[in-house]
């Protein structure tokens, strides 16, 4: 028995020397409560995300406030008051209202999703600031619904809850609409996201859930960073033995470095299995898998150790130990020297580098409180509220990103509804080029001109985009006029200009119509005696009487022997011309030629009485060296 208390009383003491060193502070995830009705109350207030069921992140949810006259703490099965809450087709879904007390909040929400409740809000029995309705300490019996609800649930205020019971007890319907779409920041085309996990298995329920979406993520998770659409980090939380316990057998157990990083018990048990010091071993080992990954520019390969690691080696066949981690390790061709570099020695009386930088970590920092529940999901800064399950976490994550730069497994039908399907969304289109102003995002779709072949298009995205810039007339000839008659084309769309202008021998506005002038009348084009005008589409034609050739820069027909005539001196001209530069080029040749020569004669002539320095003497000018 005293054993026992010593135990209970070490991690307490873990507990609480941890928790007071780092000034604990968990923040209240909030959303939005948007009262559209009744007109008296109408608003928007603040409403505390449920850590359990699925919120609808980066979404609303519309619904009917409903007071129930019986079970009104939701501690029973509503069927047992014959009460249901299933909406009717073309109603809006129905919102429960229920007060604090009694029982545990996940029963609550659960009796009333059992029903047929869409959403559920807790009024709080007390006046206080809001706070997060959790999940009760893991039973048998609570682990069966908790894991199975789907609704969204929210705490709000005491006065707020009063609030909405005057108004529906008078007859009034409230309608309300649930906005999660500012819950997590969403400031750029990058999320950063944090998961802190444990490689313990043998938690219960809590533990499976874990092991369970570890699995089920692994493949977006993997895809959202090789894209480079996220920045994932995973955590390890680790506690610390207080300075008068670390010689104790259940510190000695549960920690490494002399007391310095702790984990519970697995079994909770310290006679048999594994001790918690496995645990921090194999966290820390996990920890820099992570590194050396990242280190090779392959973050994600984490999540195939992490995965790997749970089959092959779990605690229940007693393969969570060292030479089955290392085997996984080389299975994924990482460096194990690098591993056991980063790892450090457990039994050294030092601070390890990596633990003592997630014992900082798990303080918390700017918007996001402390970390002291595991698992815990951490995007952009802001704990996830809800179900550890794919689908939620992905829209959680999804909902991170900046409108319009979502990768494409956020626009998944498992997601979301893609919107721009229905009617084009309400937004511009063009069918014959096949281009439409219509964005589906992870929120909704949104209006806005599309750059489409490299053009880019300008316009309001709802009644007009008009393409602009280079390469504009490719694409519907710009939303200008044109038209092609008898194999010859005209278009008023200019690349280089804006708006539209109509072709020399049309005139108009360019956009609906461009018309062909008529240059023999308007233009007074022909005007020479001889001549007489044909008007043709965008041009005209001049013909000349008899035997005589329209000359259109001189506007005059001349006779055709004088055109030949013309033609043929010219032609004697560039014969001369051609003539002529000919015997220039050959003069200039013959020049050069005889320069070149007389040069050579004259110096050899000067030496013979001059010898000049740079050149050797000629033979045939020495003398034979005879008397």
């Amino acid at each position: 028995m005293s054993s026992s208390i010593e135990v209970i009383t070490v991690i307490g003491l873990v507990i609480l020397t941890w928790v007071t060193s780092i000034e604990s502070r968990f923040v209240v995830e909030k959303n939005s409560l948007r009262l559209t009705s009744p007109e008296s109350i109408k608003g928007n207030y603040d409403t505390a995300i449920g850590n359990f069921g699925i919120p609808q992140y980066g979404g609303t949810l519309a619904g009917t406030v409903v007071y129930p006259k019986d079970n009104r703490k939701g501690c029973k099965k509503f069927s047992d008051f014959d009460l249901s809450f299933k909406n009717k087709p073309g109603a809006l879904p129905t919102f429960v209202l229920l007060d604090r007390g009694d029982c545990f909040f996940a029963l609550k929400v659960w009796n009333a999703q059992q029903a047929g409740a869409a959403a559920v809000l807790v009024a709080d029995d007390v006046d206080e600031a809001l706070i997060t309705m959790d999940t009760p300490e893991e039973d048998s019996t609570s682990a069966k619904y908790i894991e199975n609800i789907t609704i969204p649930s929210a705490l709000i205020e005491k006065s707020f809850g009063e609030t909405l019971k005057k108004s529906i007890n008078k007859g009034d319907m409230v309608n309300v609409n649930l906005d999660w779409r500012e819950a997590v920041p969403h400031p750029d085309d990058r999320v950063e996201y944090e998961l802190w996990t444990t490689s313990n298995d043998e938690c219960g329920v809590k533990c499976e859930m874990l092991m369970g979406f570890m699995k089920e993520f692994k493949g977006a998770g993997q895809i959202l960073e090789k894209g480079g659409f996220t920045q994932f980090t995973p955590h390890y939380i680790t506690w610390y033995c207080p300075q008068a316990f670390t010689i104790s057998k259940q510190c000695k157990s549960q920690c490494i470095n002399h007391g310095r990083y702790c984990a519970p018990d697995p079994e909770q048990d310290f006679s048999r299995g594994y001790e918690g010091k496995d645990v921090v071993v194999e966290n820390l080992r996990q920890l820099c898998v992570f590194k050396v990954a990242n280190e090779t520019n392959k973050p994600w390969v984490w999540w195939d150790y992490v995965t790997d690691f749970q089959i092959r080696c779990p605690m229940k066949e007693k393969k969570y130990n060292k030479n089955c981690a290392e085997g996984v390790i080389k299975s994924l061709g990482l460096d194990l020297k690098k591993v056991e570099k980063c790892m450090g020695d457990p039994e050294a009386d030092e601070d390890n580098p990596v633990l003592k930088e997630e014992q900082e970590a798990q303080i918390g920092k700017g918007s996001r409180g402390d970390v002291t529940i595991l698992p815990t999901l951490v995007v952009n800064n802001h704990q996830y509220r809800g179900k550890l399950e794919k689908g939620a976490v992905l829209k959680a994550i999804c909902s991170g990103f900046e409108e319009t730069t979502e990768p494409s497994v956020c626009l998944s039908e498992e997601i979301q509804t893609n919107e721009c399907l229905d009617n084009n969304g309400g937004c511009w289109q063009d069918k014959a080029a096949n281009v439409t102003a219509c964005k589906d995002t992870f929120r909704g779709r949104v209006c806005e001109c599309p750059l489409a072949n490299g053009v880019q298009f300008q316009g309001d995205g709802y009644n007009s985009c008009k393409p602009n810039g280079p390469g504009k007339c490719k694409i519907n000839h710009g939303g200008c006029w044109h038209e092609t008659r008898l194999g010859q084309s005209f278009s008023a769309c200019v690349d280089h200009e804006d708006g539209c202008k109509c072709p020399s021998g049309f005139k108009g506005d360019g956009v609906n119509s461009c018309e062909d002038i008529d240059e023999c009348k308007e233009k007074k084009a022909c005007q020479c005696s001889e001549c007489s005008c044909k008007n043709t589409w965008g041009s005209y034609d001049c013909l000349c009487r008899g035997d005589l050739l329209y000359m259109r820069d001189q506007d005059t027909c001349i006779s055709k022997s004088a055109a030949e005539t013309k033609s043929a001196w010219t032609v004697v001209w560039i014969i001369l011309l051609a003539v002529a530069m000919c015997a220039g080029g050959a003069y200039l040749v013959y020049k050069y030629r005889i320069r070149q020569y007389m040069d050579s004669e004259i110096r050899a002539i000067m030496a013979q009485y001059m010898p000049l320095d740079s050149q050797t003497e000629i033979s045939h000018h020495q003398s034979d060296g005879s008397a």
